[in-house]
């Protein structure tokens, strides 16, 4: 099917060539011309506007926005609307918050225009991996895009099977979702990165404590010079704590073993906030996620082995730079 896509930084450039290599069809913006013309030259339909993006979609008309959560989000939706006619569907892809969608998906609704909530986690590998996609939409307008979602999506791969899922019938194994109406998608993502942040920083601090078992505060006897860098590529062999967060660790760590490219300084994307923000909503206790979240506060101070595994997963799965890096 036809598609527009707004966005084509990290992710959203690969978006666009799997989509194209699947047989979509992709007209594209972005504030950049020269994002566009390189698109362009790949076989996607460049736009100047995003005006003229949506004159160059035949109706229905999808739009997929993958621009910064915010105020870049909400100018680019409303511009979209104010475009576009009945019938027409505009699906946020970034990491907004859910109830900013809710808002938009109601207020849009009453111009007969759809809105989608797609929250998107694959990062810079999803053009090969595929990207696990938790759609919040109304099921007909679910139902009409599922295609977009069908190609995006990694599908089952080489990922063994949960026994017994083949006869429940659900998307989910096929790595897209519908999780219920617009707003439930990036509220599902907002918590997939509450946990990704938890994951992340039981690594850091475990592998943390692997790195100074030789410390000289230790009786000399129970010293040991432990090689991180092997220690985490035995723990994919088998072991049950092996992740993708895992591969990406052992990657950085065979690039350089004391991670000293990395200064330890950690971001967060807000989402981890808002998961905190939703768990006192709810009266949820969530002490490692609060804890991870507080641990990246403290990285912009001090940095410790920890907050550089972290810093170093980031960048291995999404491209995050430090804070102050260059490039």
């Amino acid at each position: 099917m036809q598609i527009g896509l707004v966005g084509l930084g990290r992710m959203g450039a690969n978006m666009v060539r799997r989509l194209q290599k699947d047989g979509h069809t992709c007209a594209v913006f972005d504030l950049n011309a020269d994002n566009v013309k390189k698109m362009a030259a790949e076989g996607s339909t460049g736009a100047s506007s995003l005006e003229d993006l949506v004159q160059k979609l035949a109706k229905p008309r999808a739009v997929w926005v993958m621009v910064p959560a915010g105020k870049a989000t909400e100018s680019t939706v409303q511009t979209l609307a104010a475009a576009m006619e009945s019938g027409d569907t505009i699906i946020d892809g970034g990491n907004s918050f859910y109830k900013d969608d809710i808002r938009r998906a109601a207020e849009f609704k009453k111009r007969g225009i759809n809105y989608v909530d797609a929250g998107t986690s694959g990062g810079v590998w999803g053009i090969e991996r595929g990207y696990c996609l938790m759609v919040g939409a109304d099921p007909e307008v679910f139902k009409r895009i599922e295609p977009i979602f069908k190609t995006l999506a990694p599908g089952i791969g080489k990922i063994e099977r949960t026994p017994g899922f083949d006869k429940i019938d659900s998307t989910a194994e096929q790595g897209y979702l519908r999780t219920g109406p617009p707003g439930s998608g990036h509220f599902v993502k907002m918590i997939h990165n509450g946990i990704e942040y938890g994951l992340m920083q039981a690594y850091g601090e475990g592998l943390d404590v692997l790195v100074h078992k030789n410390s000289t505060d230790l009786p000399e006897n129970e010293r040991f010079d432990l090689n991180v860098r092997d220690i985490v590529e035995l723990w994919r062999r088998g072991s049950v704590v092996g992740s993708w967060l895992l591969d990406l660790t052992s990657m950085a760590l065979v690039e350089n073993p004391d991670l000293s490219n990395y200064t330890g300084s950690v971001e967060d994307s807000g989402e981890g906030r808002w998961t905190i923000n939703a768990a006192i909503e709810e009266a949820v206790p969530v002490e490692v996620l609060a804890s991870a979240l507080f641990t990246r506060f403290r990285s912009r101070r001090e940095h410790t082995f920890t907050e550089k595994v972290l810093s170093a997963m980031r960048f291995k799965f999404g491209g995050h730079k430090e804070s102050g890096s260059a490039g």
